[in-house]
């Protein structure tokens, strides 16, 4: 007996139809005949675009950006220290 693959769907193609369905011009049954996926799988993706919403009105991507931007700092930092320290070994070492 063979599984069947599971299919997987990219991001754009996921919006897509969620934004098909939260505009409410066709129904889930529609949709999945349309898109060719099953309409539980729609359901979850509107119910996923609509909760996304939320947040961009609210302000919580940008902060997750400034929080990105900080740990990029630490990390440059955090390597800028250990290639100074590889190069005193290397040096120490007479490499």
């Amino acid at each position: 007996m063979s599984k069947a693959k599971r299919r997987r769907f990219s991001a754009e193609f996921k919006a897509k139809v969620a934004l098909e369905a939260l505009r409410g011009e066709a129904t889930l049954a529609e949709l999945a005949t349309k898109f060719e996926v099953h309409p539980n799988l729609i359901a979850q993706w509107k119910r996923q675009a609509s909760e996304g919403l939320v947040e961009v009105f609210s302000g919580k991507a940008s902060r997750g950006e400034a929080v990105g931007e900080a740990q990029i700092k630490e990390l440059h930092a955090k390597i800028g220290q250990l290639t100074i320290e590889r190069d005193f070994l290397a040096r120490a070492s007479g490499r």
